[in-house]
């Protein structure tokens, strides 16, 4: 008997073992040459990650930029109202910033070229812009179903590039390197950071306003569902918009049509990071450090006041959370990630940590565990949060996404439409860098070697 050697060539991250199968042939046996033997070759020695997005949730409004989940193609027989799993999108562009609205997304890319800002879904409020209709050229698209390129009027717009994009209820903010922030959409409450203007019609607008009245550069926005957070590079904070819960922490409850600084506890205090999805509002301190206005009505605030709302920035004093790096805020939760990888949830909702916590004012720690840390895996943890109106996203070290929630028309994109009570890995194809949540779809960011 005698032993026939198969010669692979592997293309994947692991080689595979050459296979030998025995036969019952007669053939003389002759002697192995270095062709006779297994090649083996490893993807990823000169090859470099492809950036890839992807999309999933509720897609009528067009917020996935899948045309044909809309209005079915020649290959498709029906529409597909929910996309329950990842989608790839096809768009040629790296995208290094994305954002999630109601019903609406925004992606931002780091190129030089004209064009390096896309919308797609609901732009009833301009929110995307102006989109240009093909047979009249007087009026803007209403409903986005693929990705349009957002016009942004720069002055130099081969030098400028778009650091960050951010979506609200009707509104957005794009944020750019050399030439400021920008704001588009509904104004009614000022959240544009410019004048407000008595039964202006939003629809069809024109208007891309750059926002001015800052000390310093912004290198930051946050979008609120109608009001708007800046943060500058000197660490100063501020605010514009809709103020009835106290959530651009002006000390009052008004409209604010014009950024003005957030003081309160704030003063004197370095700011990392601000975020805002609802009516509540969060900012992080260099040092570690957690405040929060607005909306308390789910407990957000609790640690600090029994009222459901708070017009000034207050000092949150959370036990055993440890330094804080960052912060998620959705409409009625909130979660911070410590600098150990540990996550913390508290609020109203699902939580994370099973259906029988529902409702808390004290951080409740989510277990290390849930994330895929074990005697294996010792060394994982979390390393982003994100939020959007009723579910939580988490990123770990190794470009894994967990998410949990309210699974709102398959937000979640777990493969099905059912609430997740606990964190639970999304499969995406491809090491997760971010992840953009909103009211019912979601936008990964990934980089795969395929």
């Amino acid at each position: 008997m005698a032993l026939v050697c198969l010669r692979l060539v592997v293309r994947q991250r692991f080689p595979l073992h050459c296979r030998c199968y025995a036969t019952t042939s007669s053939a003389p046996k002759r002697r192995q040459t270095k062709t006779d033997r297994p090649v083996l070759q490893y993807v990823g020695q000169h090859r470099k990650p492809n950036d890839k997005v992807f999309v999933w949730g509720f897609s009528f409004t067009g917020a996935l930029g899948i045309p044909s989940f809309v209005v079915p193609d020649s290959g498709r027989k029906k529409p597909r109202k929910y996309q329950l799993t990842p989608y790839r999108l096809d768009i040629a562009e790296k995208i290094s910033s994305a954002a999630c609205g109601y019903g609406f997304t925004l992606l931002a890319s780091p190129t030089s070229d004209v064009i390096k800002l896309w919308g797609m879904g609901l732009n009833t409020d301009s929110q995307l812009g102006y989109q240009r209709t093909q047979h009249d050229k007087n009026k803007s698209y209403e409903y986005v179903l693929e990705p349009a390129p957002v016009t942004l009027p720069l002055a130099k717009p081969q030098e400028t590039r778009v650091v960050q994009v951010s979506c609200g209820r009707a509104h957005s903010l794009v944020l750019t390197d050399a030439e400021g922030v920008f704001s588009m959409g509904n104004n009614a409450y000022g959240q544009c950071g410019r004048k407000i203007v008595e039964d202006e019609l939003y629809g069809g607008s024109h208007t891309v306003h750059n926002i001015e009245g800052f000390d310093s550069k912004i290198i930051q926005v946050a979008c609120g569902q109608d009001h708007s957070l800046f943060l500058s590079e000197t660490g100063m904070v501020y605010a514009c918009g809709w103020g009835a819960d106290g959530q651009t922490g002006l000390g009052h409850y008004n409209k604010s049509p014009s950024p003005v600084m957030v003081t309160g506890d704030l003063a004197g205090v370095k700011v990392q990071q601000v975020t805002s999805y609802g009516d509540c509002s969060l900012a992080v301190s260099a040092d570690g450090h957690l405040f929060g206005w607005g909306n308390s009505e789910y407990l957000q605030l609790a640690s600090v006041t029994e009222s459901t709302q708070i017009s000034s920035p207050r000092l949150l004093p959370l036990q055993g959370v440890g330094r804080v790096q960052q912060a998620a805020c959705g409409g009625t939760q909130v979660a911070v990630l410590n600098d150990e990888g540990e996550v913390f949830v508290w609020g109203f909702g699902i939580l994370g940590k099973g259906p029988n916590l529902s409702e808390t004012s004290t951080p409740e720690k989510l277990p290390q565990t849930l994330f895929g840390q074990s005697e294996f895996n010792p060394d994982v943890r979390v390393t982003r949060i994100r939020c959007g109106l009723n579910h939580f996203a988490a990123i770990t070290n190794l470009g894994e996404l967990f998410v949990w929630g309210k699974n709102v028309r398959g937000c979640l994109g777990i493969g099905r439409p059912d609430d997740q009570y606990f964190p639970w890995r999304v499969t995406v194809p491809g090491r997760v860098v971010d992840v953009a949540c909103g009211v019912d779809h979601m936008v990964a960011m990934a980089k795969s070697l395929i």
